[in-house]
């Protein structure tokens, strides 16, 4: 093994298993649902999350307790000479600044990496980690160079309904009566910290058009050069529906037939919560495993 240790938690879309089979190490997400706790992908599978979800389950989300964390680097710590530990982006959640304060008592041994991203995006800062890794990065370094790389990406994603949107907060009751009248799909967008509206348009068929043009706008735009370098990652991302998201990554495809979509994966529950099931998204970034 490595003088570095890689974690980062469920939020990233990597299961317990293809942790353990990358050499990754997934801190589950806890959700409380109808007062119980749960984990995600250790005791909630996305099955039971996805009843809860559409059960209307008193259901919230929660971050890392500090405990867990701390015994997780302190077991790694004797192993390991150093950890990057990759939280979700500091905007969208308290549990990367949490992490931080707590690393102030490991001497530089532990580096908490912010780089601003989620789900699919946020993965890849992972898999850019490991290939760091075996290129001889500390920890410090590999933190700088993600940290660089935060506004490297970028997320489209469709909302099928509006229930979860106004469950939320993020859109009124009556805004949501009348969105759902007129079949509108909100397409969101993920860019840094923040999580934005990016369009609102008529039917799935609309939604799907604009979201390819979004992105091939950022790929002929400002990840051109990545393009160029065969450097640049697509990601398609979903909920609930995997042969539907199937088709969609085909239609993706068709749109970048020179970009290799790297994955097609389920959006973590936390994501998930907010939008709902019904979700398509894309996603780009810029991949490091091709950079020297």
């Amino acid at each position: 093994m490595g003088n570095v240790a890689i974690v980062t938690d469920s939020n990233s879309g990597i299961s317990q298993a293809e942790g353990k089979e990358l050499g990754i190490y997934v801190i589950p997400m806890p959700f409380l649902v109808d007062g119980k706790l749960y984990f995600e992908d250790v005791d909630m599978n996305k099955e039971q999350f996805y009843h809860f979800l559409e059960n209307d389950a008193d259901l919230s989300t929660s971050q890392p307790s500090p405990g867990d964390v701390m015994d997780l680097w302190d077991k790694l710590l004797k192993e390991y000479d150093e950890i990057v530990h990759i939280p979700m982006s500091s905007g969208l959640s308290a549990s990367c600044s949490t992490a931080m304060g707590l690393a102030r008592d490991y001497d530089g041994k532990v580096q908490v990496v912010d780089n601003q991203r989620i789900s699919v995006t946020m993965q890849q800062s992972v898999m850019d980690a490991k290939h760091l890794v075996a290129a001889g990065k500390s920890a410090a370094q590999i933190k700088e160079i993600l940290e660089k790389e935060a506004l490297e990406s970028s997320i489209y994603l469709m909302v099928d309904t509006l229930k979860y949107l106004k469950k939320g907060g993020r859109i009124t009751p009556s805004a949501a009566l009348l969105g759902s009248a007129l079949n509108l799909k909100p397409i969101l967008q993920i860019q840094g910290d923040k999580l934005d509206a990016y369009k609102k348009v008529r039917g799935v068929k609309a939604a799907k058009k604009n979201m390819l043009e979004a992105m091939k706008k950022d790929v002929e735009g400002r990840f051109s050069d990545y393009v160029t370098k065969g450097q640049l990652k697509l990601h398609v991302a979903y909920t609930t529906d995997e042969e539907t998201a199937r088709q969609w990554k085909e239609e993706v495809q068709s749109v970048f037939p020179d970009i290799t979509i790297s994955r097609m994966d389920p959006l973590s529950f936390s994501v998930t919560c907010h939008t709902g099931p019904g979700v398509l998204a894309i996603a780009a970034s810029h991949g490091l495993d091709g950079v020297e």
